[in-house]
């Protein structure tokens, strides 16, 4: 009996030892620093034509106007450009703080548009830090232009879809960059030498000259499927945030602002002169208050 009296105090000995540990270490635990999320990796949801790794809030509604004109090289008589213009219209909304959804009409092809994307991981500071922000995002689109061709095309060779993933990382206060490889696949390219299915690894930069002033970089070097008079989207701009509003003024040689218009069908080189100017308007609204 004495000694079955004596495992009992030893086991009860035990065990409040081992709360007492438990509770030293979980104090220990709650003073240290906990993992902090990074935010404003860049200023909008997009870089200027690509996607980025910024999400819209809870509850929130992005309205979007973009604006693409003409060549600047064309001189005078077309006002360098500003006579010719196309123009996609959005509405993005965040479903919680990790998915957000989005449609848009263009006026080039006269495109709809829509997409789903979503964060995984979120860049964090401090305890178990994660270096970086992935997500994904899926996307549809379709022109409804009026065919004069024999063959008028049915709804879905109309249609493409594009999927994206999309890495960055802000590495200090200032610069911020990420990755964002796509794949496009349309269902009936408007060129017959362009590849149906395009890998591009795109990237995206953001430097910070001022508390509401950046300088951006969109660039996306397409892998295959081009065609001879098309090249690689390049967009180089600046980002001015002014209270919910967010203007991109940028120079690009872009004229589409959908995945399947800016990859596979941007027509001007770049480096040989051929710029378009263009801006991106984006006022939020928050339609819903977050919990937290």
């Amino acid at each position: 009996m004495r000694i079955f009296f004596s495992i009992i105090l030893v086991c009860i000995v035990l065990n409040i030892g081992y709360a007492q540990e438990s509770s030293l270490l979980t104090s220990l635990e709650d003073s240290l620093p906990k993992a902090e999320k990074v935010n404003g990796i860049f200023r909008s949801t997009r870089v200027i034509n690509s996607h980025s790794v910024e999400m819209l809030a809870k509850g929130s509604l992005d309205f979007r106007i973009m604006h693409r004109f003409g060549f600047v090289s064309d001189g005078v008589k077309q006002l360098f450009g500003l006579d010719a213009a196309t123009m996609r219209m959005s509405f993005d909304y965040g479903i919680s703080d990790n998915i957000m959804v989005g449609i848009g009409r263009s006026t080039f092809r006269k495109e709809l548009d829509a997409f789903v994307k979503t964060r995984v991981l979120h860049q964090t500071k401090g305890k178990n830090a994660m270096p970086f922000s992935l997500l994904f995002a899926v996307g549809y689109v379709i022109h409804t232009e009026e065919s004069f061709s024999v063959m008028k095309p049915s709804f879905a060779d109309r249609s493409a879809y594009y999927l994206q993933v999309i890495a960055g990382r802000k590495f200090n206060s200032r610069f911020s960059l990420q990755l964002n490889p796509v794949v496009l696949h349309t269902m009936m390219p408007q060129d017959s030498t362009t590849s149906s299915t395009i890998f591009a690894i795109g990237c995206g930069a953001r430097y910070s000259i001022s508390k509401r002033v950046a300088i951006t970089l969109d660039y996306l070097p397409v892998l295959n499927g081009l065609s001879e008079n098309n090249t690689d989207p390049l967009s180089v701009g600046f980002d001015i945030s002014t209270g919910g509003h967010t203007f991109q003024l940028h120079f690009s040689n872009t004229i589409g602002m959908n995945e399947r218009a800016f990859i596979s069908q941007t027509t001007g080189d770049f480096f040989k002169g051929d710029i378009r100017f263009g801006f991106n308007l984006s006022r939020i609204f928050q339609l819903r208050k977050s919990k937290n």
